[in-house]
C-alpha cells in the first residue's frame, strides 16, 4: 500500500500539470480543445507503441477495454473544453465529483468493502476541496462542463480498477490512448492550429503528462482497491495550487492551507486503514 501511495503521488501530480498545459494552449494561444485532447492520445501512443507487446492487441477485442477508453476521451475532451472558459480552480471543484462516484460504483458495481469510517473520510476530504475553491456553482456551460468531466473520470477510475486483471498497465494504457486516438482523429485534424515552438512544446507537455499519469494511475490500481486510492485523487489540488503558484504567482491563503490539509489528511488516513 505504501508503494501505491507513492505512484498516486506522481501520477496525481502529472495530470494537472497536463492540464495547466492545455489551459494555456486553448486560454492563451486558441487552440481547440478537442485538437489538445487528440494530441495527448496520438503522442502518448506513439511513446508507448514500441514497447507493446501481442496481447495487448488482443485487449482490443474487448468491448469493455472500448467502454473505459472512451470514458477517458470524454473525460478529457471535456475538461479541456471547460478550462479554455472557466477558472481552473472551478473547473476543479466541479471534476471532484469524479472520486466520489468512483467510490460510489466501487462499492455498487465491484462489491469491493465500504465502512463508515471510509465514506466518512470521503466526505472529509471532499469538504476540504470546497475549502480550496471555495466555487461559487452558476451553472455556466464550462462548469457543467467540468462536473461532465468529473463524471466520466470517476466512471473511467472505477472501470481501470474493473478491468485491471486484464493486462499490464502498460497494455492497458495502450488501448485507452489507441481507441479514444482513433476516435477523436477526425475531429484532431480538422483543428489542427499553426504549431509554433511554443504550441508545440505545450502540446509535448499536455500529452506526456496526461499519459504518464493516467500509467502510474494503472500501476496503483493494479496493487491496491480503488475504494483505498479513490482518496488519493484529491492529491491533485494540491498539485494544481503548487503548478498555480509556480506559473501564475498564486499563493494559497489560510483557508487553502486548511482545505489541502483536510485533503491530505483524509487521503493517507482513509489509504491506511486496515479496513
Amino acid at each position: 500500500m505504501g508503494r501505491a501511495i507513492l505512484i498516486m503521488f506522481l501520477a496525481m501530480s502529472l495530470i494537472p500539470a497536463g492540464d495547466m498545459a492545455g489551459k494555456i494552449l486553448t486560454g492563451q494561444h486558441g487552440v481547440s480543445p478537442v485538437f489538445v485532447a487528440w494530441s495527448r492520445f496520438a503522442l502518448g501512443l506513439l511513446v508507448i507503441l514500441p514497447f507493446v507487446r501481442a496481447p495487448a492487441l488482443a485487449l482490443l477485442r474487448d468491448w469493455r477495454v472500448w467502454l473505459r477508453a472512451l470514458l477517458l476521451a470524454g473525460g478529457i475532451l471535456s475538461i479541456q473544453s471547460a478550462l479554455k472558459t472557466e477558472p481552473l480552480a472551478n473547473v476543479f471543484a466541479a471534476f471532484f465529483v469524479g472520486p466520489i462516484l468512483s467510490y460510489a460504483l466501487s462499492a455498487l458495481w465491484l462489491r469491493e468493502p465500504v465502512t463508515w469510517t471510509r465514506s466518512a473520510l470521503m466526505l472529509v476530504g471532499f469538504l476540504g476541496v470546497l475549502l480550496v475553491v471555495r466555487p461559487g456553482l452558476g451553472g455556466s456551460p464550462g462548469l457543467l462542463l467540468a462536473l461532465l468531466a468529473g463524471c466520466f473520470y470517476g466512471a473511467f477510475l472505477t472501470a481501470s480498477r474493473w478491468l485491471s486483471h486484464l493486462g499490464t498497465p502498460l497494455a492497458l494504457s495502450f488501448t485507452q490512448l489507441a481507441i479514444a486516438g482513433l476516435v477523436l482523429t477526425p475531429f484532431g485534424i480538422a483543428n489542427l492550429p499553426a504549431l509554433d515552438m511554443q504550441t508545440a512544446g505545450l502540446t509535448l507537455a499536455s500529452a506526456m503528462g496526461s499519459m504518464l499519469g493516467n500509467l502510474l494511475l494503472l500501476v496503483a490500481y493494479a496493487r491496491a482497491p480503488a475504494t483505498r486510492l479513490a482518496p488519493l485523487v484529491y492529491f491533485q489540488l494540491i498539485a494544481a495550487a503548487g503548478l498555480g503558484w509556480a506559473v501564475f504567482g498564486d499563493l494559497p491563503d489560510l483557508w487553502t492551507w486548511a482545505g489541502l490539509s483536510l485533503v491530505l489528511g483524509a487521503g493517507l488516513v482513509s489509504a491506511l486503514l486496515r479496513r
